[in-house]
């Protein structure tokens, strides 16, 4: 049976207000048809509606189903694979220019918060922590080079700074970058939503889309309707299924776990988390915690290779919980869910054009919440001809797992169990 509503997550039982939109019936014409209501898809249509393009949003679900209202709620900056891997791997100018977009998305997320009064839980602060000497040699050199693409709200933490920003024994110091933050995930996007409405975006729910028409006017076709459009935006990432074959060749749908506990006394939750930063660790498969406007604690880890729901989440991540914060070994938990975000094998942005008119953008691997933000704008660019930044992007070579899609999945957590061992062991 087709899921008609959000999973049972803490955002969900905590949304904001927001209106029913009917699903597409009939055929209908626009400028540009955005396939999927998370980030990358409303980003998009909110930066086409405010330069006067005509825009209709078709979401299988309902508006944030996805990742986009399932995920940590932490704005961290640059990619999923820093820009010291894309010097080394597409040049120096193409890395500049990446470079220079790598801490946008968190801009574009405040701006937007600001300008539309989203009404989000927005908060300034977001800590790196590191386990052991080396992963503070790492930060040291991320903060380097960050500095060098111009971005300077970073701290180093010390042992003893970290103690006073996250009130747990397992770190040996940190980064802060004050820059990063955290928010309400799921009442972002729905406050985003409202702004494309706002402007005269349309946006139709319970609308899977099942199949793409394409030619000089490409037709979005779902079971009820059809939206012929002179630009098609497929935005699906881990959700999108098959519906583009060649799209699914080169990536695979992952899921992270995610629980949070009854709501804290403003004693233990300030005790916990001091300034109310988010945080996370340096492992290879990181735990990322924060607390909630309501004084939760929000605690997310791990990594489901090929996006199966884990049978029991609350016991895969509280273990971790109870390690960071044993204070909290007696706390109820509340909620507990999973939600898929897309890797590819690079772990950088698949971002591209089928023939004249067809753009997408996905495989945000696990650094979703700033990044999608910008590719909404640099996917509006390329819409209206401006495609110098889009295509930094589009020129990244992206490979399929090795084996296909038959062994992608064991060859990637065969490599995950690497990196786990060496994270365990300390080299």
């Amino acid at each position: 049976m087709a899921e008609t509503q959000h999973t049972t997550s803490y955002y969900a039982a905590s949304a904001n207000p927001t209106p029913s939109r009917p699903p597409l019936q009939g055929r209908h014409e626009t400028d540009v048809c955005v396939i999927g209501a998370g980030y990358t898809g409303i980003s998009t249509a909110l930066f086409l509606l405010e330069q006067g393009f005509k825009v209709t949003v078709l979401e299988a679900v309902k508006v944030g189903f996805g990742a986009s209202g399932r995920n940590g709620g932490q704005i961290v900056n640059s990619y999923s694979r820093d820009i010291d891997v894309i010097e080394r791997s597409a040049g120096a100018q193409q890395a500049r220019m990446m470079g220079e977009m790598a801490f946008e998305g968190a801009r574009i997320i405040r701006e937007r918060v600001a300008k539309y009064n989203i009404q989000c839980d927005l908060k300034n602060g977001g800590v790196f922590a590191a386990f052991n000497e080396k992963q503070m040699g790492h930060l040291q050199a991320q903060k380097k080079l960050w500095e060098r693409y111009g971005h300077t709200q970073l701290e180093m933490l010390d042992q003893r700074r970290i103690n006073e920003v996250v009130n747990t024994d397992r770190y040996v110091g940190g980064m802060l970058d004050m820059s990063g933050g955290h928010i309400h995930p799921l009442n972002l996007v729905l406050g985003e939503a409202e702004a494309v409405e706002s402007l005269g975006g349309i946006i139709h729910e319970h609308s899977t889309v099942t199949r793409i028409e394409q030619g000089a006017k490409p037709v979005v076709h779902t079971d009820k309707g059809q939206v012929v459009a002179n630009f098609v935006v497929v935005a699906g990432n881990a959700y999108l299924g098959n519906l583009v074959p060649q799209l699914a060749a080169k990536s695979m749908p992952c899921g992270t776990q995610v629980i949070t506990t009854e709501p804290l006394s403003d004693e233990l939750a300030q005790s916990l988390l001091p300034q109310d930063y988010c945080v996370e660790d340096c492992a290879y498969l990181l735990d990322y915690y924060r607390l909630s406007g309501d004084k939760r604690m929000i605690f997310g880890g791990g990594v489901v290779y090929g996006a199966r729901d884990p049978a029991n989440v609350e016991a895969l991540v509280r273990p971790n919980l109870i390690k960071t914060f044993p204070q909290l070994k007696d706390v109820k938990i509340d909620y507990a869910w999973t939600g898929n975000f897309l890797l590819t094998l690079s772990r950088l942005p698949q971002v591209g054009r089928i023939g004249d008119n067809i753009y997408y953008s996905q495989g945000c691997s696990g650094h979703g919440v700033t990044y999608t933000h910008l590719a909404g704008k640099i996917l509006a660019e390329a819409i209206r001809g401006q495609a110098e930044r889009f295509d930094a992007f589009a020129s990244l070579p992206h490979y399929p797992f090795p084996g296909g899609r038959l062994f992608r999945v064991p060859f990637t957590a065969v490599g995950a169990w690497y990196y786990q061992m060496r994270d365990k062991l300390g080299f």
